[in-house]
């Protein structure tokens, strides 16, 4: 059973009957789920998963008000409730289930109490943090406080934000796959080349995440989360391809040609959303077409690498 679905068995079974039993006047207001760290939370986890940094349980969002009201109690009979065997954690482990105020745990990934109010906040925050705040899955949450700032995360990036990040993508995908990586496969400098491939893979995920309005998670996870894109989610073999393989050589499918075939890939998408319209290979100058759709002059403004 996955992590997910252990967790929801552990509600339903001892967290919800807790709850009706110890906090009746405040079990309607309590947001339940498993949203967070760990490849869990992402439905990505499996037998080696467990190993560590695995713990039992859920968690329980409470507003500021109630947490001064109840937040004492309320963990105290949550960690009652999911005592078991010791967990082996890694030094960097965070106490991910129990009990959380909303304000807190959104600060922890974004900075402020709930929704990014600028612009600005949106562009620093990074898009694991946004992928890390938005991911599992909500059972219950009768306020809706917890669940309207998590859908104004996954859905409420100012449209020009994306174009700039978009823009960045496009430059860095052009520079370490389609110029550097043949360069220093012609200097002789092999080491260099893997580097500029693993740039460009790394870029070019992110990209299809951002044409699919979603937020890349944490690297470990950002070719697994390819997978389930709406979108260009073909391309993950090739992306593979690029990492794995040996560097280019006679007689056989060229990584160039490869992140060439990448490129063009994304290009159709790019023109298929309206984002770009020009049919150039290379795709700094689309990078630069998306600059010019930034309404926002401060944004347009910025470096077309930055992002």
């Amino acid at each position: 059973m996955r992590g997910l679905d252990e967790a929801r068995a552990c509600y339903e079974a001892y967290g919800r009957p807790m709850l009706h039993e110890q906090f009746p006047d405040y079990e309607g207001r309590i947001a339940v789920g498993l949203v967070g760290r760990g490849s869990e939370c992402f439905g990505f986890d499996d037998d080696i998963s467990r190993d560590h940094d695995f713990p039992r349980g859920f968690c329980l969002w409470l507003t500021d008000e109630d947490d001064l009201k109840i937040g004492v109690a309320l963990a105290r009979a949550c960690r009652a409730l999911l005592r078991s065997e010791a967990q082996t954690r890694s030094a960097l482990a965070e106490e991910s289930r129990g009990v959380h105020r909303i304000s807190t745990f959104y600060r922890r990934y974004t900075g402020s109490n709930g929704v990014p109010e600028s612009w600005q906040q949106w562009m620093a925050i990074p898009s694991w943090a946004l992928a890390e705040a938005t991911n599992g899955a909500v059972w219950r949450d009768d306020l809706g406080v917890f669940t309207s700032i998590r859908e104004q995360l996954l859905t409420g990036m100012p449209e020009d934000v994306r174009l700039k990040k978009l823009a960045a993508r496009a430059v860095e995908m052009a520079q370490s796959g389609q110029y550097n990586y043949t360069r220093c496969l012609s200097h002789g400098e092999e080491g260099a080349a893997v580097l500029a491939l693993a740039d460009f893979v790394r870029s070019a995920a992110q990209m299809l995440y951002l044409l699919n309005r979603r937020h890349a998670p944490y690297y470990k996870w950002l070719l697994r989360g390819v997978d389930e894109l709406p979108r260009l989610a073909e391309l993950r073999p090739a992306l593979d391809y690029l990492l794995t393989a040996d560097n280019d050589g006679s007689g056989r499918v060229t990584k160039a040609g490869v992140v060439e075939d990448i490129c063009a890939a994304v290009v159709r998408e790019l023109n298929a959303q309206q984002l770009t319209d020009g049919d150039w290979d290379y795709l700094e100058n689309h990078a630069f077409r998306l600059m010019d759709r930034i309404q926002n002059p401060e944004i347009r403004a910025l470096h077309v690498m930055e992002g």
